[in-house]
This record gives structure tokens, C-alpha cells and sequence, in this order.
């Protein structure tokens, strides 16, 4: 393929800057209560572990893990869960950490999904948002930053399992 990595969106040091502020306002929001952090494998991970460090709550932390069927850059919002979760979130106060939102169809199928466990609560976490490109609106309680329509790699973001390791995002071109 053709890819090259193009302009830098965010770089390291502004990546972990939001982080702190985002576990500083999360820390606030979940004081006294303790949370189920749900990770979406696999992009979501580096922000997960990241954001965990800046947490001053007490939590639980758990892994889910679908696939998206479409081509590797259109979510079609068609979700096959391949690792579900080990704990049971009924009661809870559960909130979602995903890397990005883009077209919105996965998350809401997960959202659809988790509300029928009956949470106390259900919030999403995200790094990126991307609205330009949502074709069902979520309600994303925390987000990191927010972009065009465009496709990034980099910090767990990935192109055909490439560039996660990036310790930056960035635009990826053709």
C-alpha cells in the first residue's frame, strides 16, 4: 500500500496533558462511587492504560472486544462481539473507553447491548471524536479531542494493524 504518515493532529505531550485533565474530570464525576472501565479492544488500549494512571477513584477495569464487519476504513455498524465481558455490570456504574467515535453505528449497538444488562449508569470515553462523519449520534460524556473527517493512526489507532505503537496521532494519506 501507498499509506504514508501525513500532519502530526496531536502530539505526545498534548496526548497526555488531555489524558490528566480527562481522569482529573472522571476522578471528580466518580468520586465515591466505583466505576467498570470498559476497554474496546484493541484500539482503545493505550488510551485505557494511559488514563487508569490518572484515575484517584477506585475502579474495575474490564476488556471487550468486537468486530466491525465493512472494509477496513467504513464501519457498517454490522458487530460480532468476540470477547465479552468477564464481569457482570448490572447495578453499575458503567463507562465505555473507546478510541474513537466516528460513524457512531458501532458504539450504539454496544450501547444497545450493555443498556440491556441494566447499568446503574452508561457513559462513553473517548480520545477522538469525529462528528463529520456520525451517522447515528451517541451522547460522549468525555472526549479528548475532537477532529475532521479524516482517517488517523497512531496511540492504539491503527491502519490494517499498522501504526498503533505511533506515540502521536496523525493524519494517515494515500
Amino acid at each position: 500500500m501507498g499509506e504514508k504518515i501525513g500532519k502530526i493532529l496531536f502530539t505526545k505531550e498534548e496526548i497526555e496533558r488531555r489524558i490528566r485533565e480527562l481522569g482529573e474530570e472522571i476522578s471528580r464525576d466518580y468520586a465515591r462511587k466505583e466505576p467498570i472501565l470498559v476497554c474496546v479492544l484493541k484500539g482503545a488500549v493505550y488510551f485505557a492504560v494511559d488514563l487508569t494512571r490518572s484515575l484517584t477513584i477506585p475502579f474495575i477495569l474490564d476488556f471487550i472486544s468486537i468486530l466491525s464487519y465493512g472494509s477496513s476504513q467504513e464501519d457498517q455498524g454490522v458487530v460480532r462481539i468476540l470477547k465479552d465481558l468477564d464481569v457482570n455490570i448490572y447495578g453499575s456504574d458503567v463507562l465505555i473507553i473507546e478510541d474513537i467515535v466516528d460513524t457512531g453505528l458501532t458504539l450504539s449497538y454496544l450501547l444497545r447491548n450493555f443498556q440491556a444488562r441494566k447499568p446503574n449508569s452508561l457513559k462513553i470515553c473517548t480520545l477522538i471524536d469525529c462528528p463529520g462523519r456520525r451517522i447515528i449520534e451517541v451522547n460522549i460524556a468525555y472526549k479528548g479531542f475532537e477532529i475532521p473527517d479524516s482517517y488517523v493512526v497512531g496511540y492504539g489507532l491503527d491502519y490494517k494493524e499498522k501504526y498503533r505503537n505511533l506515540p502521536y496521532i496523525a493524519v494517515l494519506d494515500d
